[in-house]
């Protein structure tokens, strides 16, 4: 593919396309790693108002924002880091940004266990509607997420409720919001550097600023910016689990606009206490990537435990400081 594909879903939601675009899916996850969807359903209202929710939220003093700074959230891993505050191959990111994940009440199991990552979200008093936005969004575009894994089911010639059945009965959810200043004078503009996702699947609302960059099989491939669309990504779990016939690609993203730029990443990933396994019945996938050609040279091929322990070892390095403030004893 000379691009990242542009695929309507809608068929797959109503059943009445769904192996096409199954195989369209299919096709995007063998090749690039990423595709574009469109005819996802989530409501353009609900996504205007989290943007200007969001917007409003950083524009606000940093001392307020700071109120809901992620040291407050302890192992729930939630609230705001300021620009710099964030990791990426050790450097740090040009942006500014919010955790959150899942709503748990603090008498859920795995709070009270104290699960890494699992509990309440920190929302600030400013803007009033963020919280209201954050937990809808959350929510619509998790059910997008679960029926692109439909498809992606369906594309490794598994039941359509495979993953639903073995790993996101009850998966872990992550939701982001990062904002990217206009880069200092001088600055080469890099928000964020070369990197994976850990996980599944990530679906990314973004403005119409850009800066996003996929590294093909060609080489560095920009994707277009869309309101309207949901980018969607492969993670290194699937990549395990195909045996690096799917690819977790690497991406990156340079804010050269000149203005600020709002991006929406949400995670869905596999349960906390999942392994993650080969899937079954892995027919001719095709030519495997090479796994040693990864970004950080390590293989998640050769990588084995349950998808917390995988997960804590990445975000440590994220947030090393705050790693060994709140979760350093969970390792």
């Amino acid at each position: 593919m000379d691009g990242v594909p542009i695929i309507d879903i809608s068929g797959l939601r109503d059943g009445s396309g769904t192996a096409a675009v199954a195989s369209e899916i299919d096709a995007a996850c063998r090749d690039i790693g990423f595709f574009s969807i469109v005819g996802h359903g989530v409501p353009a209202e609900l996504c205007r108002r989290l943007d200007e929710q969001a917007r409003a939220f950083f524009d606000l003093p940093e001392d307020e924002k700071a109120s809901i700074a992620m040291r407050h959230g302890g192992r729930a891993w939630r609230g705001w880091f300021p620009v710099g505050g964030e990791l990426t191959s050790g450097t740090p990111d040009l942006k500014e940004g919010l955790y959150f994940g899942l709503e748990l009440d603090p008498s859920d199991p795995r709070v009270v266990a104290g699960t890494p990552l699992h509990g309440p979200n920190q929302f600030p008093a400013r803007p009033a509607g963020l919280r209201d936005a954050v937990l809808e969004y959350i929510d619509a575009v998790t059910a997008v997420g679960q029926i692109v894994l439909r498809g992606i089911a369906l594309g490794l010639d598994l039941d359509d409720q495979w993953f639903d059945q073995n790993l996101t009965a009850d998966p872990l959810v992550l939701f982001r919001i990062f904002h990217y200043p206009p880069p200092p004078s001088g600055a080469d503009g890099w928000g964020v550097g070369e990197h994976t996702d850990y996980g599944l699947i990530t679906l990314l609302a973004q403005d119409t600023a850009g800066g996003l960059e996929v590294h093909g099989r060609g080489g560095w491939v920009a994707v277009p910016p869309d309101p309207e669309a949901l980018v969607v990504n492969i993670g290194d779990m699937l990549e395990r689990m195909t045996g690096g016939a799917y690819r977790s690609t690497p991406h990156r993203v340079r804010n050269t606009s000149g203005a600020e730029r709002l991006s929406f990443p949400l995670f869905l990933d596999p349960n906390w206490d999942a392994e993650v396994l080969p899937v079954p019945k892995l027919v001719d996938m095709g030519t495997a990537h090479d796994p040693s050609d990864r970004w950080d040279g390590e293989s998640v091929l050769a990588w084995s435990g349950s998808y917390g322990d995988y997960l804590l070892t990445k975000v440590g390095k994220v947030f090393p400081t705050l790693l060994d403030e709140v979760i350093d004893d969970a390792l």
